[in-house]
């Protein structure tokens, strides 16, 4: 676990001597100036991550509360492409940091050395940028500039690997986050979109396991019988579930574990429309075979059965969603796809700094109250920002920057936590219902 010292200075090492560092190499510090490298980073990341909406005025504020006075005029000033490319940096030397949190009892997870999710989002910047971060648009010029952020998280630690910044139009397949390794004994978990072969053999040769949906063009046998494709191979099952050993086709056959359960008709029914929904929104059409493996959930994996069942396997995919909700949380909280202005490269420094915004915050996170398992990322994000201009002000001295992060840590461990359901039971309690008795 890393300790209040250990994280002010990852913060410190980031934000003031690395920034000051990058301002100059970058060109965007050209001379002596109140608003240096470290400054301008500060300044942007606590500001916006105690008010995502933050006008240029507030940003003033916030320097101001640093020992900066600039105007906001002036501040505006620097958003310029020297500045994008100086945050960008910036940001790139706060994900080398390696900050992780105090476990949270849960047995099953315990299984692991790690148990990584990942997953990616996109968010659509103006046209200005279709050569630096070019989409997936089309003539229409729509989403013609997109970047793509990836993330990697432990969810035993809370480890977070990336943000990493890609292209909108870079396949998950063919990603950054795709080429990170699997340590010996560590679990991923990822969704469909992230399927190769070749990269779950390299998970496995490297003693990794990994554990992940099929896509419904795969297609599947028995030892020795002829493969045919997902929805057929499930059509002939005479039970409601299964976990056995297939083969599975990609360019070589493979291997694995075949974990698949019947879901009720009323999931199946939900799950259809969405489909429908989804490809109505791409101007295209569902397909039979997704729209039949609806009625059922598929997993393939390789790990043992003495070390995951079918029914916990279930339960610990569940648990995938949970990058979903962070990304979810760094929108909707934390507004990184939306901005006050419409200058093309304000709007990508802003972009920028609210990433590094959220690191710090999830630094936050880590030291504060990872340990629990019933932990609330939303009431913590309001925690967090209520303290974000005191914690700002505190840079100069470490000792006070320590001080700063204790004062939030005990708040985030005084509450910030979900509350369990009877019914319709939360992740968490799913999670904390299954044994710590590796099977038979």
């Amino acid at each position: 676990m890393t300790s209040i010292t250990q994280v002010a200075q990852a913060m410190r090492s980031v934000l003031t001597e690395y920034a000051d560092k990058a301002g100059r190499e970058t060109g965007f510090v050209k001379r002596a100036s109140k608003m240096g490298g470290a400054e301008f980073a500060q300044t942007l990341s606590f500001g916006w991550l105690s008010n995502p909406g933050a006008t240029l005025e507030e940003l003033a504020q916030t320097a101001a509360s640093m020992g900066v006075k600039i105007s906001a005029q002036g501040l505006d000033q620097r958003f310029t492409e020297s500045g994008a490319r100086f945050l960008k940096e910036v940001l790139g030397e706060a994900v080398t940091q390696l900050i992780q949190g105090k476990a949270a009892v849960l047995p099953i997870l315990r299984r692991f050395s790690a148990v990584y999710i990942q997953d990616s989002s996109v968010v659509d910047l103006p046209e200005d940028f279709r050569e630096i971060w070019p989409g997936n648009g089309n003539g229409s010029g729509k989403a013609q500039s997109a970047v793509k952020i990836e993330v990697r998280l432990d969810l035993l630690s809370g480890e977070m690997i990336g943000p990493f910044l890609e292209s909108g139009r870079t396949h998950d397949a063919a990603s950054h986050i795709q080429r990170q390794p699997t340590p010996a004994h560590s679990l991923r978990m990822a969704d469909v979109g992230y399927w190769s072969l070749d990269e779950l053999n390299k998970i496995a040769a490297s003693g990794g396991y990994w554990l992940s949906r099929l896509k419904s063009t795969i297609r599947v046998a028995h030892p020795g019988s002829e493969s045919q494709e997902i929805v057929s191979f499930l059509k002939h099952l005479n039970s409601v579930s299964t976990d056995c050993h297939v083969l599975v086709s990609d360019l070589h056959p493979t291997s694995v574990r075949l974990l698949a359960i019947r879901v009720p008709q009323e999931v199946a029914d939900q799950r259809r429309r969405k489909l429908r929904e989804d490809a109505k929104k791409r101007r295209k059409t569902a397909s039979e075979r997704s729209l039949a493996l609806a009625d059922w959930t598929v997993l393939v994996t390789n790990v043992p059965d003495n070390l995951l069942s079918l029914e916990e396997a279930l339960i610990l995919m569940r648990s995938r969603w949970q990058i979903e909700l962070l990304f979810k949380l760094w929108k909707s909280n934390g507004s990184i796809d939306e901005w006050r202005s419409s200058k093309p490269w304000r709007i990508l420094c802003e972009v920028y700094a609210k990433l590094l915004a959220m690191l710090m915050q999830h630094w936050l996170f880590l030291v504060g109250f990872w340990q629990f398992a019933n932990r609330s990322w939303v009431k913590a994000t309001q925690t967090i920002r209520k303290h974000a201009l005191h914690l700002a002000s505190t840079f100069a001295t470490p000792a006070s920057l320590e001080a700063a992060i204790q004062v939030i840590k005990n708040c985030l461990e005084a509450g910030c936590r979900i509350n369990k359901r009877k019914t319709d039971l939360r992740n968490f309690q799913l999670l904390e219902s299954l044994s710590d008795r590796v099977l038979a």
